[in-house]
């Protein structure tokens, strides 16, 4: 009832990756990253020296390295020790008792201070835990999922990802599976069905912060929701970065003391512009637009 040993194998080229029926793009105000189950107990059924080991952890690096600076939430679920019998239910049937030993992170990829720790109960990484219910309150709509295993928890993920309308994003060279035919057939039927399937290379190129792309110095997400809060007398965590600002008592004499101060941090968007959106992620998002089309060197 155990997970077999796993053979080695080669992960797979991204000119042998099936074709996408979607062309969807990650957008990494919108992303978040999903590093599934790398536990040393999932890793174990592997020969860690041999393929796809090695490279799997590399990309996995690379990737958590890119969607950190671009700002993108690194989410990773690792399932517990010593489950309660109750708690485990169905799955004893089918993989017996689970983790015993071993549950901890590999070293390689363990969680930075500002990374966000999910337990996993369930396949599906949104099942009994908060996952939905952070992205659906930080306004993300896209998952990015790399780990392991391809086609029982990666897939169900995915699955579950599309059914609550969140665009899955499975990075092909950044998971791995019981077999190279596992591996090939849960990619074939993500993107026949649920998802899209990129290159490591691909993922890396959509997400990574263009050297034009300058915010003005000093001015954070975080900045502007303290700003809002306190020019609303609300506190920060009455916040809702999805929500209409006019709810919370937004007004046009407000929303230009707002301007005026991130003006002196350096943003240059204008006060027309601003009050076209009415949501804090809206006036992030125009920032961050404005910034990539600033030329080098001209921001302030």
């Amino acid at each position: 009832m155990s997970i077999p040993k796993i053979a080695s194998y080669e992960l797979p080229d991204s000119e042998h990756f099936p074709q996408n029926k979607v062309n969807w793009q990650v957008e990494p105000q919108n992303a978040v990253l999903l590093i599934h189950d790398m536990q040393c107990y999932f890793m174990n059924f592997f020969d860690t020296d041999a393929a796809p080991v090695p490279k799997l952890k590399q990309n996995i690096q690379s990737l958590a390295k890119a969607a950190r600076e671009a700002g993108i939430p690194v989410i990773y679920t690792a399932q517990p020790v010593n489950q309660d019998p109750e708690e485990r239910a169905l799955l004893t049937d089918f993989w017996g008792q689970g983790l015993t030993c071993d549950a901890e992170i590999i070293s390689e990829l363990t969680p930075e201070q500002n990374d966000i720790c999910l337990t996993k109960w369930r396949y599906s990484a949104f099942r009994k835990n908060e996952l939905h219910e952070y992205m659906r309150s930080h306004g993300r709509n896209q998952i990015i999922i790399c780990g392991v295993y391809g086609h029982i928890g990666i897939l169900s993920t995915t699955l579950e990802a599309f059914m609550l309308d969140i665009k899955p994003f499975v990075v092909g060279d950044a998971i791995a599976d019981f077999s190279a035919e596992e591996h090939e057939w849960t990619m074939k039927y993500v993107t026949g069905r649920a998802g899209a399937v990129k290159s490591l290379q691909t993922v890396l190129d959509e997400i990574s912060v263009r050297p034009d792309a300058i915010v003005p110095a000093g001015l954070t997400l975080d900045r502007m929701k303290h700003d809002i809060a306190q020019v609303l007398e609300i506190s920060i965590d009455e916040l809702d970065e999805t929500e209409n600002l006019l709810f919370y008592g937004l007004d046009s004499v407000r929303a230009m003391t707002l301007l005026e101060k991130w003006q002196q941090q350096g943003t240059t968007i204008t006060f027309a512009q601003l009050m076209e959106k009415v949501t804090l992620q809206e006036w992030w998002q125009l920032i961050e637009d404005q910034a990539a089309m600033t030329p080098a060197g001209c921001a302030a």
